[in-house]
């Protein structure tokens, strides 16, 4: 269905006789040897250092300008700065054709271009605190576009390295601890930057953002080089125009792509009201936060731990159906809350199911994209699909209020819960085809 699968898609026991032990046992050995694996720590961590800079350029940087006193307009205008995280498949092609060569015993196809990406990313997130925003506005944002660049050159490698460096049986798991790793990160950029900024100034703090860079660049150190069987492209032609040819070469290549635009959309419209919609509904900013951002975010968390154990016992392709079935059904929590409205109980409730849902539904997402790349030039066509991955939460977020205005929130909500059937449907042509 998705590809080729690798030496680890399958986790089996012996099946002999005389097993001292049942299979499950075994089972269970495994998944508690590949929990605490390094390869896991490697792809927390990983997914640390690259969830930290996210906020850097946003949260963060919008509380300094405002705090500066800077127009508004420049202030909305400064998420234009996060365009090469939409665009990073434009120059991952040549992170796939080009080694860099071992200097002082390191280096590497992967490694390399890592700690290079993350020593200018530190470089960049102190020189952005270095900058004087309301006096050199410009010298500010060109520091921060070098932030989203050399964290968006990180996100591409990293993703690249953890689909090599991982199996197919591993990739959930693996994609589920990057995942909390980067919400790790981006809750110290941005909550505990703010509270920071409350003690000390705003360029101390981008110091020291700078400075818990340090753990991802060890992890590169540390960490082993994948092992990739297939050579790497020869030319750029064959970087840019190969990735390209062998993905849209396979069978159900198209519906493929219509699979990763559908399956997390009714949740993508439902999370793009839901602020508008607890304030409607009498809950207070003080509960919001409490619940919603703070309670919501554990739940995401342990959500995509289950998500990533249950994905080593029941492999990508039934995770999806389990968990794109579980994201559905908890969207209706929201139809609940609406038709008993202001309730903190049943607020954490829904918040936890559906949170936990999420979590479950992007390990899955997340782990499902890494198998289906070549990984010949896995640099290329991840990117490329990370940046598809996007285009739902720009496009269908943007007449969702319009919905909401005109079919009132239990209709609204309705809606977000049947915009999931098409994901699934999608899911079963192709499972019906494998």
């Amino acid at each position: 269905m998705y590809g080729k699968r690798g030496k680890g898609s399958e986790v089996r026991g012996s099946g002999k006789a005389s097993d001292p032990e049942p299979l499950t046992s075994n089972l269970e050995k495994m998944t508690i040897q590949t929990i605490f694996s390094g390869r896991m720590l490697v792809a927390m961590i990983m997914g640390f250092s690259c969830g930290l800079p996210l906020l850097l350029t946003m949260t963060l940087l919008q509380a300094w300008m405002k705090e500066e006193g800077l127009d508004l307009s420049l202030i909305g205008a400064m998420t234009l700065i996060g365009i090469p995280y939409t665009v990073k498949f434009l120059w991952a092609p040549f992170l796939d054709r080009f080694t860099l060569p071992y200097i002082f015993g390191f280096g590497g196809r992967r490694r390399g271009w890592l700690l290079l990406s993350q020593i200018a990313l530190a470089f960049s997130i102190a020189g952005l605190g270095l900058t004087n925003p309301k006096d050199a506005p410009m010298t500010m944002v060109f520091a921060a576009f070098l932030v989203t660049f050399f964290s968006a050159s990180q996100d591409i490698v990293v993703d690249a390295y953890r689909r090599e460096d991982l199996s197919d049986a591993e990739l959930g798991l693996g994609s589920s601890l990057y995942i909390n790793g980067y919400r790790v990160g981006m809750l110290l950029a941005s909550g505990g930057g703010l509270i920071m900024a409350d003690q000390m100034p705003f360029s101390r703090v981008y110091m020291i953002m700078a400075l818990c860079m340090l753990p991802g660049m060890l992890t590169t150190i540390l960490a082993r080089e994948p092992e990739i069987t297939d050579a790497p492209p020869k030319t750029i032609k064959d970087a840019v125009v190969a990735p390209l040819t062998e993905y849209f070469s396979r069978h159900n290549a198209l519906w493929i792509l219509a699979f990763i635009l559908f399956y997390k959309i009714g949740d993508t419209m439902a999370m793009a009201m839901t602020t508008p919609f607890y304030l409607d509904i009498g809950f207070s900013k003080t509960e919001i936060g409490a619940v919603v951002k703070l309670f919501g975010f554990w739940a995401t968390v342990i959500g995509s731990l289950i998500g990533g154990l249950w994905m080593f016992r029941l492999g990508i392709s039934r995770s999806l159906w389990v968990f794109g079935f579980f994201q559905a059904v908890t969207i209706l929590g929201f139809v609940v809350l609406a038709r008993v409205g202001h309730s903190v109980p049943v607020l954490s409730g829904v918040i936890a199911l559906e949170n936990l849902s999420g979590g479950m539904g992007t390990a899955a997402y997340s782990a499902f994209m890494a198998s289906i790349t070549n990984k010949k030039f896995t640099a290329a066509q991840y990117a490329l699909l990370s940046s598809l991955m996007g285009i739902p939460r720009v496009i269908v977020s943007a007449p969702t209020g319009f919905l909401a205005k005109h079919l009132g929130w239990e209709g609204f909500f309705l809606v977000c819960t049947l915009m999931a059937v098409p994901g699934m449907l999608i899911l079963l042509k192709l499972r019906s085809e494998k």
